[in-house]
C-alpha cells in the first residue's frame, strides 16, 4: 500500500524549570509509535527544530457516487416480504416472476377503489345481504381492484421507467426484473379481463344499457392518458392529480352504484366534488418523488411550489372538500349525517398538523395510515346519506 509521508517542523524547548521525560503518541497505519521529547533542567533557553515524519494510511481516491440506492435493501437489513408483495417502496428485492407480476400491480393501492364500490353499492339503497348480490359487489371489487387498478398502476410503471431509474432502480422495471414483453402482456391482459368482467355484470344485472362497462372504458382511458405521452396529464400537477383523485373516488363509487341502482346526476356531482380531497390526496405521494419529477421535467406541485406551499394546498384540498359535503348534507335536511362527517374531519386536521405538516417527505406514510381511515369513513357517511 502506497503510503503519504508529511515532513512536520516542530519547535521544542528546553526550560530549566521542567526535568522529567514526556511522550507523545501518533498513531499510524501499522501501530502506535512515539516520539520522545526529553526536557532537561538548564538556566538558559534554548530553540532547535525536528522533523516529524508521519505515515498516513492510503485513502480511496474514488468519485462521490449517489446515495440512491442501486437494489433494493436486502431482506436482513429490515426490507419486508409483505412489502414487496403489497408494491411498497423499499420492498424486498425478488426473482420469483409472480411476485414481481403482483408487485406491479401495487396490491396496496387497491382498498380505496373496493372501498369506492361498497360506497357506490350503500348509495344506490338496492343492496341486499343476498348471496348473489354479495358475489355481485365482490366481482365489482375485483373489477375495480385487482384488475383495472393493476392495469394502471403497471401502465404507470412502464412509462414511468426513467423516472424510477433515478428515485428507485431496483424497481422490477428498471431493474430488469421483468422484460418489457412480460410488461406489456400484463397490462393487455389486465386490461382486457377488466373490460369482459364489467360486461358480464352488465349482463348479470339486466342492463339494457352496459353502464358498468362504459365506465369502465373511461376509466381505462383516463389512467392511459394519465401516465402515457403525448397527453401524459400527470406531467400537470393540478390536472393530473385531480384526474387520479377522480378516478380513485368517482369512478368504482359510480360502478357499484350503476350495478345495483341508478346513477344519479346530484351523486355524480358529489363524487365529483369528492375528487378535489383526491387531489390532495394524491398530492401526498409526489412528495417522495420531487428529485425524479424534477429530473424528467413533471411539474408536480412540490416541484412546481415547493415543498411548504405544496404541502398546505394538498391538506387545504382535503379539508376543505370535506367541509363544503358536510354543509351541503347540513343544508339538505342531512344534520345527523352532516355532524358525522364533521367528527370524521377532526382528527384529520389534528393528524395534519402532528406529522403531514411538520415534514411530509418524512411522514407521508404515516399520515396517510393514521388519517385515511377518517376520510374514507366519510365517505361511507355521505353515501349512507345520499341513499335516504
Amino acid at each position: 500500500m502506497a503510503a503519504l509521508v508529511h515532513s512536520i517542523s516542530f519547535t521544542g524547548f528546553k526550560n530549566g524549570n521542567y526535568s522529567g521525560t514526556r511522550s507523545l503518541f501518533t498513531g499510524s497505519h501499522s501501530g502506535t509509535s512515539s516520539l520522545l521529547l526529553r526536557l532537561t533542567p538548564n538556566p538558559t533557553l534554548s530553540l532547535h527544530r525536528r522533523n516529524i515524519r508521519v505515515r498516513a494510511a492510503e485513502t480511496d481516491t474514488n468519485p462521490v457516487e449517489s446515495t440512491t440506492p442501486e437494489k433494493a435493501p436486502a431482506k436482513n437489513e429490515g426490507s419486508s416480504n409483505l412489502n414487496q408483495l403489497l408494491g411498497i417502496k423499499g420492498a424486498a428485492q425478488e426473482t420469483d416472476k409472480w411476485k414481481i407480476r403482483l408487485q406491479l400491480t401495487k396490491p396496496v393501492t387497491w382498498a380505496p377503489l373496493i372501498w369506492g364500490v361498497v360506497c357506490g353499492a350503500a348509495s344506490s339503497g338496492n343492496f341486499n345481504w343476498t348471496v348473489e348480490d354479495v358475489t355481485k359487489a365482490i366481482a365489482c371489487m375485483v373489477l375495480s381492484g385487482p384488475l383495472l387498478t393493476g392495469y394502471t398502476q403497471t401502465l404507470n410503471d412502464w412509462y414511468d421507467r426513467e423516472i424510477d431509474a433515478i428515485n428507485e432502480p431496483y424497481r422490477p422495471i428498471p431493474s430488469g426484473a421483468i422484460s418489457e414483453s412480460e410488461v406489456i402482456t400484463q397490462i393487455w391482459v389486465l386490461l382486457l379481463g377488466g373490460l369482459g368482467l364489467a360486461a358480464l355484470l352488465d349482463v348479470w344485472a339486466g342492463h339494457t344499457v352496459p353502464s358498468v362497462f362504459y365506465i369502465a372504458v373511461g376509466g381505462s382511458i383516463l389512467s392511459y392518458i394519465y401516465s402515457a405521452p403525448p397527453l401524459k396529464l400527470k406531467q400537470n400537477g393540478w390536472i393530473g392529480n385531480f384526474a387520479l383523485g377522480s378516478s380513485y373516488i368517482c369512478l368504482p363509487w359510480w360502478a357499484g352504484q350503476a350495478l345495483f341502482g341508478t346513477l344519479k346526476p346530484d351523486v355524480m356531482v358529489l363524487t365529483v366534488l369528492y375528487s378535489i380531497a383526491g387531489l390532495g390526496i394524491a398530492i401526498i405521494n409526489d412528495f417522495k418523488s420531487i428529485e425524479g419529477d424534477r429530473a424528467m421535467g413533471l411539474q408536480s406541485l412540490p416541484v412546481a411550489f415547493g415543498v411548504d406551499t405544496a404541502k398546505w394546498i394538498c391538506v387545504g384540498a382535503i379539508d376543505i372538500t370535506q367541509l363544503s359535503v358536510a354543509g351541503y348534507l347540513f343544508a339538505t335536511g342531512k344534520q345527523y349525517y352532516a355532524l358525522a362527517l364533521l367528527g370524521l374531519v377532526t382528527p384529520q386536521i389534528i393528524l395534519q398538523f402532528q406529522y403531514f405538516l411538520k415534514d411530509p417527505i418524512k411522514y407521508d406514510v404515516k399520515y396517510q395510515a393514521s388519517a385515511q381511515p377518517f376520510l374514507v369513513l366519510g365517505l361511507l357517511c355521505t353515501a349512507l346519506a345520499t341513499s335516504h
